[in-house]
């Protein structure tokens, strides 16, 4: 089994699409298999640690969600911080609440996920350090 984590931006209690073009650029070097066009991309850090992402657009709503499974930890939560940070996009962990990169962040935030929200620094260490705490 897979532990999976959501990259969703809101807006104003809602989600909102994901810059596709800030998503290539951020992912794009670390590609090994698929592609942004494909809806899935397996991509390889420098410590050789990977993650397997689904990203698919839905018409004219765009890119809602990216969904993260099967990552390593070491480099490529350093990855994942930062194409959640690039993206504007909180990090939503399957099992519950929610990681934000600065405070003003919380307000559109849906109400029910407002108060467990925790403010971490787009790092690798940071993200580890906030699935361990869970």
């Amino acid at each position: 089994m897979s532990y999976s984590i959501f990259l969703l931006r809101f807006v104003d209690r809602e989600v909102v699409a994901l810059d596709t073009e800030r998503f290539r650029q951020v992912t794009e070097p670390y590609v090994v298999a698929g592609s942004s066009e494909d809806g899935f991309s397996q991509l390889r850090a420098e410590d050789g640690g990977e993650a397997d992402l689904y990203h698919e657009s839905h018409g004219e709503s765009g890119m809602l969600c990216v969904t993260a499974t099967r990552f390593a930890k070491g480099a490529m939560l350093g990855v994942l911080s930062r194409l959640a940070a690039a993206l504007g996009a909180s990090v939503v962990p399957q099992d519950g609440g929610v990681l934000i990169f600065d405070e003003k962040e919380r307000r559109h935030l849906p109400a029910e996920l407002q108060g467990n929200a925790v403010v971490i620094v787009p790092t690798a260490d940071a993200l580890q350090a906030a699935f361990d705490a869970r």
